[in-house]
């Protein structure tokens, strides 16, 4: 995409954001209501076909595009940019790892908004521990049985497809020799069908709007063809989840920046109208050195998400760069709606501002995609790898 192209698709999403998102961002927030008619109208727009190729009726644009594209969304709302990072996170393993079959069937669909797909790994008692999975898929003949409980599935309800990882091969070591992928189609907004029990949504702090669901497995069968890169991608389910974690970390930075990004604009903007001791606050040093830490926290998330999408554009592994913007840009979008929400005083804390949203908002992207915790164990893991003695 050249940099003319760039420019108009990105005035398209804020366009999207200032006179369609903004206005009604509060009452679906504050209701949990989920977003049918923005999601309608995001696919109108392609977004849902941003990183899918054009052969599959996407835009197939670069990972850059892509991050600046949700740094703005989410600076509407997150709750949309959530729905992408499941999108396209999914949709990158379909393209990279799928089976011709998978991506003629799946993507076009993707694209258009006609089927909406979760991503689903985190177990009651596997979260950061992917090996520690205990969802199993048990084949038979032409078929797999699968079961096991999936939760915090997000957009686990109202997706028509869910992409997640079982183990096939419970007798294999290293134990995650024995994991698959698989991507199950099923009746989008239905709670029950035989196999699958999705029970009510989890009450969550924020992110609310769109739902994190467990998905309870009893006996569900699936075709072999569901497997994720068909017969070969049997037993190679860990290795393209953790390689889709790099699309995931990416997004949820790109979020977390659009997050720390519209915390500030609101906190400078309010610091220039607040009057105290007879001057607007922005004149008293005490406020200025916080917009001064919050500017340079949202700059330097902006510049290591830039970077990471760079290095995915290049085909080349990036588990350290995404957690690298990953780490940073969650823990700044963290740091920035609390100095916003300190900013703008009491009214920060009421539910008439937006910085309360963004204050809830935050720690999600702390803990999803890999804990901040496990970061810090990816990065220093491939640093000692990058740097050897």
């Amino acid at each position: 995409m050249n940099a003319s192209d760039r420019k108009e698709l990105l005035g398209v999403v804020r366009e999207f954001v200032q006179h369609e998102v903004r206005p009604v961002v509060s009452e679906y927030e504050h209701s949990d209501e989920y977003p049918e008619p923005l999601l309608r109208r995001m696919a109108e727009l392609g977004f849902f076909g941003l990183l899918i190729p054009e052969e599959y009726g996407g835009l197939g644009v670069d990972f850059s595009t892509f991050a600046e594209i949700q740094i703005e969304l989410s600076q509407g709302w997150m709750s949309l940019s959530g729905v992408l990072t499941s999108l396209f996170t999914s949709a990158w393993m379909i393209t990279t790892f799928g089976t011709d079959e998978q991506r003629i069937t799946l993507l076009p669909r993707l694209a258009s908004g006609e089927l909406r797909i979760a991503f689903s790994m985190t177990e009651p008692d596997a979260g950061s521990d992917v090996q520690a999975i205990r969802t199993r898929a048990t084949r038979s003949s032409d078929q797999f049985t699968i079961d096991g409980t999936k939760t915090w599935t997000t957009h686990g309800l109202h997706s028509g497809a869910v992409m997640l990882i079982a183990v096939t091969d419970p007798t294999a070591s290293p134990r995650y020799r024995g994991m698959s992928a698989f991507v199950i189609e099923k009746p989008p907004g239905i709670s029950s069908v035989p196999g699958l029990e999705i029970p009510p949504s989890l009450r969550k702090l924020g992110y609310k709007g769109i739902e994190a669901t467990e998905l309870v497995f009893n006996s569900y069968r699936v075709p072999v063809s569901s497997v994720l890169g068909g017969e070969a991608g049997v037993g190679s389910g860990f290795k393209y989840f953790m390689a889709g974690m790099e699309v995931g970390r990416l997004s949820v930075a790109a979020s977390a920046t659009g997050i720390a990004t519209d915390a500030f604009r609101r906190a400078i903007a309010y610091a220039q109208q607040r009057e105290a001791f007879g001057l607007p606050i922005a004149k008293h040093q005490a406020i200025q050195i916080k917009l001064a830490a919050m500017a340079t926290r949202v700059e330097a998330a902006r510049l290591l998400v830039l970077n990471a999408a760079s290095v995915k554009d290049t085909g080349e592994r990036a588990d350290l760069e995404t957690g690298m913007a990953k780490l940073f840009a969650t823990e700044a979008a963290m740091d920035t709606a609390f100095d916003a929400m300190r900013v703008h005083g009491g009214y920060g804390y009421s539910m008439e501002f937006g910085v309360e949203r963004l204050l809830r908002e935050a720690p999600s992207l702390i803990l999803g995609e890999g804990s901040n915790e496990i970061q810090h164990l990816v990065i220093a893991r491939r640093l000692l790898e990058r740097y050897p003695q």
